[in-house]
């Protein structure tokens, strides 16, 4: 062995590198001119939709509310004029309006809950079954969920009819049980409840759909970290699960909430057209007050106490939303 093969060889220092150039001698990149205007561009026809369709009916709805408006001022007898508050005052002083107002938030808090806690579950259990019976489930959702709303009304009419029902046909098979020619719809919490169920029956695929879209999201690493740390089905869906479902579950939680206090056709076609007094939400009792005792004002005032109501909902949305944000 040579004299040149045992010399270990002379490290060579890295060349220097040459200081980065002043911020002011860098390129800068021109951004186009006009680029803050082009998403309101592009929004300006939706808005321009928007304001077309739904801008003169609730400028026209806020002004019958301050105004003296029945049947004289609808054919030209008499002119409209002006009342102030005082369709608020009566309104916000009938103890009829806060019953309904009692029963509409009631009504929607119950099909709100059954809601998202049926379409949570059916969500989850959509996860652990096979491709093809997930793809049949799916199909089943939509076509449930694409059914219009007074077939679907009519639908649950019969099943709940006093003298063919088949819900109480099949209550009837039970031991001990005897519901033969029972009428739902007697009294106001049965009927409601039936109501709700109907409610609940259209709104779940929408949920359920939404859900298992999400779920797709949550990490698999984090529920088996979890899994490793003993926690068990509870905790990985409490801790890893419901975190990363959060903001879709106030957005559709939400949304329910402003379906679910809106509700018309399913109270109105399910009472043939004239609801109880038991039977009775906002929207019903505006409809009622406006054309059918032909006060249009009151109508009109109530319909905007309830828009009131729903813009409540949607700040208590957006302020979860930003904090959401805040927290990302």
């Amino acid at each position: 062995m040579s004299a040149a093969d045992t010399t270990t060889p002379a490290k060579v220092p890295p060349p220097r590198q040459a200081p980065p150039p002043p911020a002011d001698d860098l390129p800068r990149v021109k951004r186009p001119s006009g680029g803050a205007a082009v998403p309101w561009l592009l929004l300006a026809p939706c808005l321009l939709i928007l304001a077309l369709v739904m801008g003169y009916p609730l400028a026209r709805l806020v002004t019958l509310s301050f105004q003296k408006f029945g049947q004289s001022q609808l054919w030209g007898f008499q002119p409209a004029g002006s009342v102030g508050f005082d369709n608020f005052a009566k309104v916000l002083g009938d103890g009829e309006f806060w019953a309904v107002v009692v029963r509409t938030i009631v009504f929607a808090a119950g099909a709100v809950v059954f809601t998202m806690v049926i379409g949570m579950a059916l969500a989850l259990l959509l996860q652990r079954v096979s491709g093809w019976l997930k793809m049949l489930i799916n199909i089943v959702l939509v076509a449930s969920w694409g059914m219009p709303v007074i077939v679907a009304t009519t639908v649950f009419k019969w099943l709940f009819d006093s003298d063919y029902g088949v819900f109480n046909a099949l209550l009837s098979k039970l031991p001990g049980v005897d519901m033969v020619g029972h009428n739902w719809f007697a009294s106001g919490p049965e009927g409601l409840a039936v109501i709700m169920l109907l409610v609940i029956w259209g709104a779940v695929p929408f949920v359920v759909i939404t859900l298992s879209a999400g779920l797709t999201q949550v990490p698999k690493e984090l529920e088996e970290a979890a899994r490793l740390d003993g926690a068990g089905s509870w905790g990985v869906f409490r801790y890893v699960t419901l975190p990363v479902l959060k903001p879709i579950i106030v957005m559709l939680t939400t949304l329910s909430v402003i379906w679910d206090m809106g509700v018309f056709p399913q109270v109105f076609v399910m009472r043939n057209g004239h609801p109880e007094p038991e039977f009775q939400v906002l929207n019903t009792y505006s409809y009622d007050r406006a054309f059918v005792v032909n006060d249009y004002a009151q109508g009109s005032a109530i319909a905007l106490i309830t828009v009131l109501l729903l813009l409540g909902v949607v700040a208590v949305y957006m302020r979860q939303m930003l904090k959401i944000g805040e927290v990302e």
